[in-house]
Formats: structure tokens, C-alpha cells, sequence
């Protein structure tokens, strides 16, 4: 069978921007493993300041969130995206590089860590923004699932490259391949010829406080916007409780083996992929917002079968199988409809402020959601999280589906004039 690359495939510079974000994502999630492992293994730090290294980008990004998408509807968005990849690149090479003096601690790596975290926040949001101007409304979703699909082949791939990456180059050499992915995602964003509307006047600024108050208060009011809201904030909440234990309940109370955990969370990568391949079908058959509620009701239901068994077995292994065909596809179909209606619905001069909240009550929920998790496990175990996890779940599947955002009218911001003068590039 002959295959065939139509749709955005055939979008030069949709390829150009899905090869920078695919790169970038790979870049981040490598990072999130390769400088805790340097920690760990080059300069065998305590447990408390792996831990605390390990949430230290959340904390950036909870921090600024609401002002990153400030600073993205005031600037134009691909030179902002640039920008971030060299500061990252420059940040992550700082850490091989002060190994080989012999200088490389424990403060550095923090700074490092949170930088870095505070630079993918802005260049999320910011790609975010910027997508809905280099493709049409019509193509949103289609741009949106090959963004998701690459990310999550890249998540697939990054966590196990880190390790293999430390064991064979050292850990800071892992970290020095982690900036090289920077740069080259920074040269694919440069490829692009589209012009980009231009940023907003000086003088229609406001100060920071009032425009994230514009931009707070344009979520709150929309009824589109608010029920996506809270199902995002379910969502954060969600990962949160059932990240922190799914591994400790698999593991410990079930009793499954590492190996076959890394087996049966490799078949989760594939169905998120398929997932990514079918949500413009479920768009359509159920609204963007029916397609949204209906992947987190399948993210649920796939993991409410595992707390019926009490240890590892044929029959639990196919039902840990069982989660990954179900839950994973319905995370993936959610994430690309929600993103997609979200950008569809906020007006163009807010969409930066809004991305930057929503991914603001993403990370704050997360991070709520991991310190209850933690008091709520050690007090009734892990078992009773999942559970708590499931029900937010299905809470913000029902936020969605009961709402206006299931089916809404929707009408895409009016377009912005495009300013024909060059871009400045920025500096590296």
C-alpha cells in the first residue's frame, strides 16, 4: 500500500514549527531525567535534594504561568519560542561544562532546573498562541494531534534515552545532549517564512496585573472557556494523585516487577499515539467538547478495573494492559480537543493570558494534587488515591459534557493585520 502525506504535512512551516516543538518536548522530558540523575549519580546527592530537584520546574511554572502569558500576547510569539530554546541550551550546557572544571554543585543545578522550567513555560504558551495563526481554525485539531503524537513518541523515547545516555556518556554528558537539542530546535523554528501578526502597540498596554486580571476574568466569564477550565484543573489534580502512586501501587501493594511495569507502560505510548490519530473523529461525531469529557471518562474508566485486584496475576496484568488501551487514547483525546476548542474560543489579543491560565490551574492542581496524595496514602493507602483520582477525573469530564463547551457555536477570533516589516531575529 502506497502511503500518502496530505494536510499539514504538506504545510511547510506547520512542519517546521511541529519539528521544533517535537524536539523541544524531547529536550524537556530528557532534562526532567537527566539532571536528576546527576545529582544521583555525579555528585550523589542526598534524597531530599532529589526530590526537591525533581518539582522545582513545577514551581517555576505555578509562578509564571499568569505572567508568561502576559509576555506572549505582548511579543511576538516565534522569536519569544527562539529565545527560549537558546536560553535553554545555554543553561543545560553550563552544567557539563562546570563538570569538567570540577566546579558542578548542588545550587547550580537548582538554578539550572528552575531556569529551564520557567523558559518551557513561556515557550509552551507561547507556541500555544501561535499556532492559530499559521494554520486555519478548520486545521486546529489536525495540527494539534500531530503535535501530540510527536510528543508523546517523544516522551516514550526521552525517559529511557536519559538513562541509557547517563550510563554510556556520564550524566552531565546526557545533560550536554539535552542543550544540543535546543539549539536544533531553535534552527527548525528559524526555517519558518510565514509572518507573524504583529504584537500589540506599546501604548495598548496595561500593567501586568491588570492584563492577567483581563485575561483571569476572560475565562471566567466565557462559558466555554470556564468549563475547560475546571476540566483542566481536574486533570492537573487528577495527575497529580494518581502520579504519585500509581508506581508505589503497582509495585508494592500489587507486587509487579520494574520489567514488566516498563513492558506494559510501553503499550500506554502506543495507544496514545492512536489516540492522537482518531480525536479529529471523535471531534466530529461528538463535538469538541463531547470528544474532550469523552477522553477523560475513558482516562477513568480504564484505571477503576486495577483497584479491584489485590496482587499481580495473569488476570491483573491484563487488566494493567487493559488501562493503557483505555486510558491513555482517552488522556490523548482530551488534551488535543480541549487545546484545540481553548484556542478556538479565546479572542486573539487574549489567547497568550489565557494559555498561560490555564496552564497556570494545570500546574497548581498538579502540585495540590501530589501533596494530598502523599497525606491521603500514608494514612489509607494507595489504593484509596486512585480512587480520588478516577472521581476528579469524572468530575471534570461531567464540568465539560454539561456545559455549552460540548457542542458550542463557535467563531474563530477575527483576524489580525500582518505586519510586512522583517522580524528582528534573537539574539543567542
Amino acid at each position: 500500500m502506497r502511503v500518502r502525506f496530505g494536510g499539514l504535512w504538506r504545510h511547510r512551516d506547520f512542519v517546521w514549527l511541529w519539528s521544533g516543538q517535537t524536539i523541544s518536548v524531547f529536550g524537556s522530558l530528557t532534562t526532567r531525567v537527566a539532571l536528576p540523575l546527576t545529582a544521583i549519580v555525579y555528585l550523589d546527592a542526598p534524597a531530599y535534594q532529589v526530590a526537591l530537584l525533581t518539582s522545582v520546574d513545577v514551581l517555576a511554572g505555578i509562578l509564571v504561568g499568569l505572567f508568561a502569558g502576559v509576555l506572549v500576547d505582548r511579543v511576538r510569539r516565534r522569536p519569544l519560542m527562539i529565545t527560549a530554546d537558546f536560553g535553554r541550551a545555554g543553561l543545560l550546557g553550563s552544567v557539563p561544562l562546570a563538570a569538567v572544571f570540577g566546579v558542578l554543585g548542588m545550587p547550580q543545578l537548582f538554578v539550572v532546573k528552575f531556569a529551564a522550567g520557567v523558559l518551557t513555560v513561556l515557550f509552551d504558551v507561547a507556541y500555544q498562541s501561535y499556532l492559530p495563526t499559521l494554520v486555519s481554525y478548520d486545521e486546529l485539531v489536525e495540527g494539534n494531534s500531530k503535535l501530540t503524537a510527536s510528543a508523546s513518541v517523544a516522551e516514550f523515547g526521552a525517559f529511557s534515552t536519559a538513562g541509557w545516555l547517563t550510563q554510556l556518556i556520564t550524566a552531565p554528558g546526557a545533560v550536554l545532549v539535552d542543550a544540543v537539542s535546543f539549539v536544533v530546535s531553535a534552527a527548525s523554528l528559524l526555517g519558518i517564512r510565514a509572518k507573524e501578526p504583529a504584537a500589540r502597540p506599546v501604548s495598548e498596554h496595561a500593567d501586568v496585573r491588570t492584563e492577567i486580571g483581563e485575561g483571569l476574568r476572560a475565562v471566567w466569564r466565557d462559558p466555554v472557556l470556564r468549563p475547560l477550565a475546571a476540566s483542566v484543573a481536574a486533570f492537573g489534580g487528577a495527575s497529580g494523585l494518581i502520579g504519585a502512586v500509581i508506581l508505589l501501587y503497582l509495585n508494592r501493594d500489587l507486587g509487579f516487577s520494574p520489567g514488566t511495569l516498563g513492558l506494559t507502560f510501553g503499550v500506554g505510548g502506543v495507544t496514545a499515539l492512536a489516540g492522537s490519530m482518531v480525536a479529529g473523529r471523535a471531534r466530529q461525531r461528538f463535538g469538541p467538547g463531547g470528544a474532550a469529557a469523552l477522553g477523560m471518562m475513558c482516562g477513568a474508566l480504564g484505571l477503576l478495573p486495577l483497584l479491584l485486584v489485590t496482587k499481580a496475576s495473569a488476570f491483573a496484568l491484563a487488566l494493567l494492559v487493559l488501562q493503557q488501551v483505555v486510558s491513555d487514547p482517552g488522556w490523548t483525546v482530551y488534551e488535543i480537543n480541549e487545546i484545540s476548542l481553548q484556542q478556538a474560543v479565546a479572542p486573539a489579543r487574549l489567547l497568550g493570558r489565557v494559555n498561560g491560565a490555564m496552564r497556570f490551574s494545570l500546574l497548581a492542581a498538579t502540585l495540590v494534587g501530589s501533596v494530598v496524595a502523599a497525606g491521603v496514602a500514608a494514612l489509607v493507602g494507595a489504593r484509596a488515591v486512585l480512587a480520588a483520582g478516577a472521581g476528579v477525573t469524572i468530575a471534570g469530564a461531567a464540568a465539560v459534557y454539561f456545559s455549552p463547551a460540548r457542542w458550542p457555536a463557535v467563531t474563530p477570533g477575527a483576524p489580525v493585520e500582518v505586519d510586512e516589516v522583517e522580524e528582528p531575529q534573537p539574539a543567542s
